[in-house]
């Protein structure tokens, strides 16, 4: 059978593959955080930065090679952003306790005065995809999702 007139080809070949829904949504969310962080006061941080931030372990910090690789990005770039975000007051270099080669990075007090801004409006994204989804639909979508996470974030 030819597949350009089969429609159960064409319909499979015209749906997004669900990595890309997926991508779509992080990117919407991204973009309304990055925004939430500019009209309060903290336009001067690149989404680089603001992933990077994301991976500091609150309270003990975390060391650069754990920010790269959840980062996803290379120990020279993570270097990079945390040398910029040093110098703008965010986070701060510190010895790691556990090894007195290793640093670890932390946020200072302007650096955690981002995260009620982040996480309110992660609570604002949530409330508007469930409102648009609906209650039943949105609890499945996150139940999906905790179940694929140990897949995609060993």
């Amino acid at each position: 059978m030819d597949t350009d007139t089969d429609p159960d080809t064409a319909a499979t070949s015209a749906r997004p593959p669900t990595s890309l829904l997926m991508w779509l949504g992080y990117r919407a969310a991204e973009d309304r955080i990055a925004l939430a962080l500019d009209a309060a006061g903290f336009g001067d941080i690149t989404r680089a930065q603001i992933r990077l931030l994301a991976g500091i372990d609150d309270d003990e910090g975390s060391r650069l090679t754990v920010l790269a690789e959840r980062a996803r990005i290379a120990k020279q770039t993570a270097t990079a952003l945390v040398d910029r975000l040093a110098a703008a007051g965010y986070v701060r270099r510190l010895p790691d306790p556990e090894d007195g080669r290793a640093r670890l990075v932390r946020l200072t007090a302007r650096g955690r005065e981002i995260v009620p801004v982040a996480r309110a409006e992660e609570e604002r994204i949530d409330a508007e995809w469930q409102a648009h989804l609906g209650p039943e639909t949105m609890a499945r979508l996150r139940s999906a999702l905790e179940d694929l996470r140990p897949l995609v974030d060993p």
